[in-house]
Order: C-alpha cells, then sequence, then structure tokens
C-alpha cells in the first residue's frame, strides 16, 4: 500500500474512533433498546413535545450508529479490494479503491466534526441577527450580502429558513435583518459566527471607483426548548404594535401587526412582523426567551462568553472575519487562520471549512484547559 494511501488510512481510523468514544460506543446498543422501550410505552404520546424530543433523540443515535457502522464497513472493503488488487497487479482496482477511500476521508471527518456539537444547546435551531455597521449605503449592502450568504449556506444543510424582520436601508441593503433557522445542530454550527465581519472592495456606489471597507455584526443565539423553562416577569417588558417599514416585497409586511418586545432589566429588543399580530407576540415572546437563554449560556460559558465579547461594535479591531474581494481575492478567518480564495463560493454559502476549524479549536482548547487543570 501507497505511504499516501497509508496515511489516508490512518486518519480515517482516527475519525472513527473519536466518533466512536464521542458516540460512547460501548453503551450504544444498550441506549437504543432504552430508547425503543419507551416508544413502545403507550403512554408517551400523552405528552406530545415531550414525544417528539425523545423520537428526535432516538433518531438521532440511529443515525450516529448506522453511519459509523458504514463508514467502518467501507474502510474495511476498500482496504481489502486494495490489498487484493495489489496481489493480482489490477491497477484499476487500486485506484478505484484508493479514490474510494478519499471520499471516506471526507465523510469521516465531517461526522467527526457533527460529533463535537454536543454542547447545551447545539441541536437547538437557532435565531441569527445581522446589523450594518458605519459607512451608510456600503455597510448595508455588506449586511445584504452576509443574510444571502447566511440564506445559502442554511439551505444547503437542508435548514428550514424563516425572516423574522428586515429593516431596509436608505438606498440599497438591509440595516438589519433577523432570521430563524431550523434544523439539527444549526445553533451548533452557526454559534462560531458570531461576530464582526469586515468587507474590503470596490465600492459600486463609489464614482471614483475607490477601495471601500465596510463592517457588520453578527449575532446568533439557541431557540429554547419548550423544555427549559425561561421565567419572564410581565413587569418587565413593554410590548408595542407598529407598522413595520420597507421596500416591500415577499419578505415585509406593510400592516400594523408588527410586534416588539422590550426587556427592560436587559435592555433586550426583539421584534417580529411577517405574522398575525397575535403569532408575532408569541415569536417575539420566543426569541426574547432564547436572549435570555443565551445570556445565562454566557455566564455558565467561558468561551461564549468571551466570544460574545471580543465582537463588540462593528468596526476595527473587533472582526472575527475578513472578505477581500479587491485588490485581491481573499477570505481569512482571523481566529483560527483559515482561509480561502474562493471567495465567491464562501459569499454563495460554502462556510463549512471555518465552522469546522473554529469548532475543533474550541474542542482542543477546552482539551487543553482540562488537561491543565489536572495537572
Amino acid at each position: 500500500m501507497r505511504a499516501e494511501t497509508q496515511n489516508t488510512v490512518e486518519a480515517i481510523e482516527k475519525s472513527l474512533e473519536l466518533l466512536r468514544q464521542r458516540m460512547d460506543w460501548d453503551t450504544a446498543s444498550h441506549r437504543l433498546e432504552e430508547f425503543n422501550a419507551r416508544v413502545e410505552d403507550p403512554s408517551l404520546w400523552d405528552d406530545p413535545d415531550n414525544a417528539q424530543k425523545l423520537m428526535r433523540e432516538r433518531q438521532a443515535l440511529v443515525d450516529a450508529m448506522k453511519s459509523y457502522e458504514t463508514m467502518a464497513q467501507d474502510l474495511s472493503d476498500n482496504v481489502e479490494l486494495i490489498e487484493l488488487g495489489e496481489m493480482e497487479d489490477d491497477i484499476e482496482v487500486v485506484k478505484e479503491a484508493e479514490t474510494a477511500l478519499s471520499t471516506l476521508k471526507s465523510r469521516a471527518e465531517a461526522a467527526e466534526i457533527e460529533a463535537l456539537l454536543n454542547g447545551e444547546a447545539d441541536a437547538n435551531d437557532t435565531f441569527l441577527e445581522i446589523n450594518s455597521g458605519a459607512g451608510g449605503t456600503e455597510s448595508c449592502d455588506w449586511a445584504a450580502m452576509l443574510a444571502r450568504m447566511y440564506v445559502r449556506w442554511a439551505e444547503k444543510k437542508g435548514y428550514k429558513v424563516e425572516l423574522q424582520s428586515e429593516t431596509s436601508g436608505e438606498e440599497a441593503g438591509i440595516k438589519s435583518a433577523s432570521y430563524k433557522i431550523s434544523g439539527h445542530n444549526a445553533y451548533g454550527w452557526l454559534k462560531s459566527e458570531s461576530g464582526v465581519h469586515r468587507l474590503v472592495r470596490i465600492s459600486p456606489y463609489d464614482s471614483a471607483a475607490r477601495r471601500h471597507t465596510s463592517f457588520c455584526s453578527v449575532w446568533v443565539y439557541p431557540v429554547v426548548d419548550d423544555n427549559i423553562e425561561i421565567e419572564v416577569n410581565p413587569a418587565d417588558i413593554r410590548i408595542d404594535t407598529y407598522r413595520s417599514s420597507g421596500a416591500g416585497g415577499q419578505h415585509v409586511n406593510t400592516t400594523d401587526s408588527a410586534v416588539r418586545i422590550t426587556h427592560a432589566p436587559t435592555g433586550i429588543v426583539v421584534t417580529s412582523s411577517e405574522k398575525s399580530q397575535h403569532q408575532n407576540r408569541d415569536i417575539a415572546m420566543k426569541a426574547l426567551k432564547s436572549r435570555l437563554y443565551q445570556m445565562e449560556l454566557d455566564r455558565r460559558t467561558a468561551d461564549i462568553n468571551a466570544a460574545h465579547e471580543a465582537k463588540g461594535d462593528a468596526g476595527w479591531g473587533n472582526q472575527i472575519r475578513s472578505y477581500v474581494l479587491q485588490p485581491y481575492q481573499m477570505v481569512k478567518d482571523l481566529r483560527t487562520g483559515v482561509e480561502t480564495s474562493d471567495t465567491q463560493g464562501v459569499l454563495n454559502g460554502d462556510l463549512d471549512r471555518f465552522m469546522a476549524a473554529t469548532l475543533a479549536q474550541d474542542v482542543s482548547g477546552k482539551s487543553r484547559a482540562e488537561a491543565t487543570a489536572e495537572d
């Protein structure tokens, strides 16, 4: 077996071993039996919300076990094919198996990253907010580009995207937008995107074709599960209804049904302007509870807290990622050093490489901290 192929095999074996450990493989079958026993209980659906949660957890375990077993079998089969091909000098069989192993390596690495998403709220749906920074039309246009980028990313993941509210820019783009993104591990994937995003380009709005730098802030926080109790004192909130404004179109509702909730103790303001007043009130209240829940996570989790403190104002010194379109093409994450010249791919939603690197860095950082504490 060629050295390069052997390295690929070892990388796959490492990923599978990490998957096995994070899945607690030795107890997986027992846990599945417990899930199956609970699913067969006739009283399960007396509490539909809890039943659905249980079914999701069971399916996630089934999918994880099946994925691991399939990849382990594929590894064994292709190693065997290479050995047989080399014994019989069948170059085509060897090449075909090596190509399959290369594909399997990517699958195993992706599964390993998914396994990192085991935080308290990682599996939850998420809210994503985008706000333009100083810079007028330039920043508003950049905010619209970021919104398109995240919607494209979510659609590629098969997630459901719902626009919660949007404020249009005076000339172009958007001043702000809020989305709810629903799907397994939506928050886990997107949480690393909180921070300031910087764009450098030749402005299409500058008649002198000068280079401009624009900033936008992105904030991601989890949708609170129904079984997580977040108490909100009615005396602490103010609920206002208003007529939403904007350029019109399918995403902007121009009736008086928009709802704004202000939480006095924290200063948190949430809005929803897409549905009826009653629905908007429910959506805005869930968003408020999610924000309060995120604050609690920030207090308990130093890494998340540090990320939000680092976000700061949408300007110099606080950015987590730079998108340079002129004089050269590059997107670089300033936390991990991951970069690419495929700027259009990134702006079309190819973000997994950046998210995965941040997730891996967070886990390795925690591991070092834990090891230091143990020493």
